[in-house]
This record gives C-alpha cells, sequence and structure tokens, in this order.
C-alpha cells in the first residue's frame, strides 16, 4: 500500500516528503512532479510567497534510470524564503537579535489550539507546520500515485465553480464533453482560467470578488468539483469502515488545510428530495450496466460503480486577514487585534490542483488492494484481467 509521510516548516530550509509502497517498473518523470507543483503556485489571488518560490523536487530516493526500485521514495523542495528567515527559525543557534515572539492567535486558524496542545510560549511553531506551505510536500509525493493511476488509465481532473459570491452550483454544462476524454481533459481546460472557472463570465466575476477583498483586506473561499474517470467498479469495500472509499475520499479532502465540507456528488441536494429522483436507475449495456444519471456521484455502497467519480470540496477563506479580527494577547490577556501573516487573498485555485493530489494515493490503494503485485507488469495484467471479467459477466 502506498502511504507518505511530509516534514518542513514553511520558512524552514525546505520541505520534504518520504512515499512509500509505490509498486517497481513504474516510469516517472521530473516532470511530472514538477508539473504539477507548479499548477499548485498558479491563481489569481495569491500572494507574495508564490513569487520568491519557485518549486522543485529533487529526488533523492527509490528511482534509477527513470524507474521506481520498490524502496521508498525521498523527495526535497527548497524553500528559497528561507534565507529571509535564518535567524528566526535557526534550529539549534540562539540569534543575535532579539526575536519577538508571535503572541496574537487568529481566528479561524490552529494558532491558540496548536500552542495550548503542545506546550509553546508563543504560535511561531504552531504557523510554520499548519500552513498551507506544507502542501508543497504533499503535492509532490501524491504526483507519483497519479502517475500511477494515469498507467492503469484512470484519471483525476478538477475545476472550480465558485468563489465567494462568483459561481454556482450548477455543474458546468459542458462537463460531459469534457470528462469523454478522461477527466484530465477537464483540468486541462481549468487550467486555462486564472481562477480554474470553465465559464468567461464566472471567471470574470470571481476576479472582480477577489480584487474586491484584497481592498477590503479580507479573504474568499469556494467550491471545487473533482473528477475520477476510468475506475473499474468494485474499488473500495463495504465490509470494514476503513475500507470504504467514500470515506477515504472524504478524509483525505478534509485533511486539505482550510476544507471544512466534503459532498459525494450532489448529496446535499439529494437529501431534499424523494429516492425516486435521487437513485441512478439501472439499464443493460455494452460490457457493463449502464446508468442515465450519475446522482451518486460514481460511489454506490461505498465501492466505485463504474461511473466518473464526482466530488465537492469546500474551502473556508484563509483565516489570515489584511484587516485582523479581534483577538487577544495570550502573555498580557489584553485584548488585540488578531496577529497578520502573510498570506493569499484566495486560493481556491491552488486548493482544487491540491485536491487532485491528495484523492490520488486512496485510489491508487483502492486498486492495489484489489490487484494485489509489487510491480507495474503483474498489476497491470491483474487490472486487464479484472476489467476483462467484467466485461464479459456482462455479455461483451
Amino acid at each position: 500500500m502506498i502511504r507518505y509521510f511530509t516534514a518542513g516548516e514553511s520558512h524552514g530550509p525546505a520541505l520534504s516528503a518520504i512515499v512509500e509502497g509505490l509498486p517497481a517498473g513504474l516510469a516517472i518523470a521530473p516532470g511530472d512532479i514538477d508539473d504539477e507543483l507548479a499548477r499548485r503556485q498558479q491563481g489569481y489571488g495569491r500572494g507574495g510567497r508564490m513569487k520568491i518560490e519557485t518549486d522543485r523536487a529533487e529526488v533523492l530516493s527509490g528511482v534509477r534510470f527513470g524507474k521506481t526500485i520498490g524502496s521508498p521514495v525521498t523527495l526535497q523542495i527548497e524553500n528559497r524564503d528561507w534565507k529571509n528567515w535564518t535567524s528566526k527559525m535557526a534550529r539549534f543557534e540562539q540569534p543575535e537579535e532579539s526575536i519577538p515572539p508571535v503572541t496574537v492567535p487568529r481566528p479561524g486558524h490552529a494558532d491558540l489550539g496548536g500552542m495550548i496542545k503542545y506546550g509553546f510560549e508563543e504560535i511561531r511553531p504552531v504557523i510554520e507546520r499548519a500552513s498551507a506551505r506544507e502542501t508543497a510536500a504533499r503535492v509532490a509525493a501524491c504526483s507519483l500515485a497519479k502517475v500511477f493511476l494515469r498507467a492503469a488509465g484512470i484519471q483525476i481532473g478538477s475545476y472550480v465553480s465558485a468563489i465567494g459570491p462568483a459561481g454556482g452550483k450548477a455543474l458546468s454544462p459542458n462537463l460531459s464533453e469534457l470528462l469523454a476524454g478522461g477527466a484530465a481533459n477537464l483540468s486541462k481546460a481549468a487550467d486555462g482560467s486564472s481562477v480554474r472557472m470553465l465559464e468567461p463570465e464566472h471567471e470574470q466575476a470571481a476576479v472582480a470578488a477577489i480584487d474586491r477583498a484584497k481592498e477590503e483586506g479580507d479573504t474568499l473561499g469556494g467550491i471545487i468539483e473533482l473528477f475520477i474517470t476510468g475506475a473499474p467498479m468494485g474499488l473500495g469495500s463495504y465490509v470494514q469502515h476503513d475500507r470504504r472509499l467514500d470515506a477515504e475520499l472524504a478524509a483525505a479532502l478534509v485533511s486539505i488545510q482550510a476544507v471544512k465540507g466534503v459532498e459525494i456528488g450532489p448529496a446535499f441536494e439529494n437529501a431534499g428530495k424523494p429516492g425516486s429522483q435521487v437513485h441512478d436507475e439501472l439499464f443493460p449495456g455494452s460490457g457493463e450496466p449502464c446508468r442515465k444519471t450519475n446522482r451518486a456521484g460514481g460511489i454506490e455502497g461505498s465501492m466505485s460503480n463504474g461511473q466518473a467519480i464526482h466530488l465537492r470540496a469546500a474551502m473556508k477563506p484563509i483565516a489570515t486577514l489584511m484587516t485582523p479580527l479581534h483577538s487577544f494577547d495570550t502573555i498580557s490577556m489584553d485584548a488585540h487585534l488578531s496577529h497578520i501573516e502573510r498570506s493569499d487573498t484566495c486560493a481556491v485555485p491552488a486548493c482544487s490542483v491540491i485536491a487532485e493530489a491528495v484523492v490520488a494515493p486512496v485510489v491508487a490503494n483502492a486498486l492495489l488492494r484489489k490487484t494485489g503485485g509489487d510491480h507495474m507488469r503483474e498489476i497491470l495484467e491483474r487490472l486487464e484481467a479484472y476489467r476483462k471479467e467484467i466485461a464479459e459477466r456482462f455479455g461483451n
């Protein structure tokens, strides 16, 4: 099974990740990782940090002659901003100058709870690890799972359907056309927009909303639509809670900083309708049963049903405001406006790229649980046999 760990602080020397469980023989190129890192850095509304960093991953282990060798893959991403923080983030030596502590927590952030939990006298250590800068390491690590899925004919794509007041609940009208060739086409179309929206009128409204929020020292959240195509029927399981595909996917998405809600398909809309208007009727098809609708979001009984898997994630506005909210000083206990840390006005487009990344190991592991195997050849052979078994069962 694929698992990964990340390490590093927002303003430390580097971020790193270790990815374990990748099968041997998976072809990897530097662009497979760095292109995803570049996508994560894009998006209208990003802050000054993205003007400093140009994220590239150095592969330190686990790959030989462009293919994985079955051992853990180690990745490292340099933080260029580290040179500006060598005193504040010194690892061992005490800096010559006095470093003022950060003692005013931000509402909506990990600051206060993290300080209490880990016994800190200030919130700087919390800021450094709770920061969404950590997601650069996650995108790098998970990009390898995306490559594995691509080799298995499974694609992941996303777009942004709403930012603040801009956009709406309805799915893009050209969604079916984009998904017909695989979910990667969806991402390619979304990447052409500065806010990863598919309708020009929504993009214009979102850019205007971000500009207004920036002028007011405020921030904006939004809604991400994520699709997975090519997953065969039967990934996941209903027999144990920790193998349910929908539960694992939801957990992966909520693990992203500032993501507070997840839907499988139009789940909240379905909750207000009778079952006759919710469940996807089955019809005989060529190779496998077919459905005329996908209200289940591609998952039934916590297993993939052969349709496109549709996930929706809600990202709250970023907690750091340039017009700060009320807080208090944890040393003096006096009322105070909250701490201001360099931040973005809107990071929803970046979050959609991160969302693509974090679900990849979940789907990859569901596939590996079905096929088994330690190297690509046997995994792909077993997957092909499974797809053939499904087709033969339904008369193709």
